[in-house]
């Protein structure tokens, strides 16, 4: 297989299937642990993730995630439509 080109590309895009795996820890800004989920993705991850999948677009430039939107309080306060935070 030749070898590709990397010098045009600017952006990283990951996806990743999380089969109901995803952890997402809440830290402080010590770096300590406030909150954690187990489960499925969360509700406020980018794009159409169905609770299995991460999708994220990064700016290989910054490190920048292009497709986050900050999340509401309200989408912060539930990971998901029926889980809490432990």
């Amino acid at each position: 297989m030749p070898k590709k080109d990397l010098s045009k590309a600017t952006v990283a895009r990951v996806c990743a299937k999380c089969s109901d795996l995803c952890t997402v820890s809440m830290l402080d800004a010590a770096g300590s642990v406030v909150a954690e989920h187990d489960g499925y993705v969360p509700d406020f991850m980018p794009e159409e993730h169905f609770g299995d999948y991460v999708e994220i677009d990064i700016e290989l430039a910054t490190g920048r995630i292009l497709n986050w939107k900050k999340p509401s309080a309200k989408k912060l306060s539930k990971p998901t439509h029926s889980s809490e935070w432990e």
